[in-house]
């Protein structure tokens, strides 16, 4: 019910009195007044005016279910949704989630992870109130081999989103890590099951440093936050939201030709790897090229000091800038 009268007090510009609630959901006015306290209690700033109703004037910077349920208008992701407080890892538990449990689009957020993990088993840090940690679950129907590619429809929608939400110049380091002024924000890892011709489930794992104001000076020189590039805190919401919708769409462009063809330009335009010199580093040998852009398979396609164009595959070899972290 708190998700419903969060929704009737967004769509009502105005106030919207008891009454209409709880006509409009079945309810009585003990229980809606209860819902509006439990709203306040949790930071949001409800008006309340005898004889005119509730209006709802500034939403905290919240992840709950209720929060996010209220404002999506999504065809499939996040219709059922899962929220924590604390949670091991979100891409664990929807791995874990029981067969007969598992619809497409299934999202899991947490707003602290004890056991967060990112590519080559490597740890995510993960604060609590101040990240997005989110996964999807989704059940697509396509061929195993292209659903590595979804990482990078992921990787776009975020980026997407984080310059709608915030205005900020995002980019994307070859093939998903996010970018904001030449450091990360933002941390991708997708897991697959699957038999030989059949997916069982792809689970797609983002962890975004949304309000953190400092990093350790390990990671200090290659990691930032929306925060601290913009100048002001980021209603985290805002952020899942928009990710949502707009992996919606780019998701149903994938389908359609199971490449990134339809994603390439947008892809592209914010490569921040394009023209640029980077090392390409194998098992047994690093050389330097110049990346020239993403093919339609999610290669990267290169120069190399000869001048012979060369297509490099993520997760056979590690991509670096020359003089940075891009």
């Amino acid at each position: 019910m708190k998700e419903k009268i969060l929704r009737l007090l967004r769509e009502n510009n105005d106030y919207i009195s008891g009454q209409a609630i709880c006509e409009s959901l079945g309810v009585s006015r003990t229980a809606v007044w209860k819902v509006i306290k439990q709203l306040k209690n949790e930071g949001y700033e409800i008006d309340s005016v005898s004889n005119k109703g509730y209006k709802l004037t500034e939403s905290p910077d919240v992840m709950s279910e209720a929060e996010i349920s209220s404002r999506l208008d999504t065809e499939f992701l996040g219709k059922k949704l899962y929220y924590f407080e604390t949670i091991d890892s979100t891409n664990e538990y929807l791995k874990h989630l029981p067969e007969e449990e598992t619809v497409h689009g299934t999202v899991c957020i947490g707003d602290h992870q004890s056991a967060g993990k990112g590519r080559l088993g490597r740890t995510w840090l993960s604060p609590r109130g101040s990240s997005i940690y989110i996964s999807y679950l989704l059940k697509p129907d396509i061929e195993p081999a292209n659903a590595s590619m979804l990482t990078i429809v992921a990787a776009l929608s975020v980026a997407k989103a984080i310059n709608k939400v915030t205005g900020l110049d995002t980019s994307i380091k070859w093939p998903n890590d996010i970018v904001v002024n030449s450091k990360k924000v933002c941390g991708i890892l997708t897991e697959m099951t699957a038999d030989m011709d059949r997916i069982e489930r792809v689970i797609i794992g983002i962890g975004i440093n949304v309000n953190m104001e400092s990093f350790d000076d390990s990671i200090k020189d290659m990691a930032t936050s929306l925060r601290i590039e913009s100048g002001m805190v980021v209603k985290r919401a805002d952020i899942i939201i928009n990710m949502l919708k707009t992996f919606e769409e780019y998701y149903s462009m994938f389908v359609k030709t199971e490449d990134l063809s339809l994603l390439l330009d947008d892809y592209n335009s914010i490569l921040v790897n394009r023209g640029k010199e980077v090392r390409i580093i194998e098992r047994d040998k690093e050389w330097a090229a110049t990346a020239v852009s993403m093919n339609k398979l999610g290669e990267l396609i290169v120069n190399d000091n000869e001048g012979k164009e060369v297509n490099i595959r993520s997760g056979e070899v590690s991509v670096r800038g020359l003089y940075g972290y891009c």
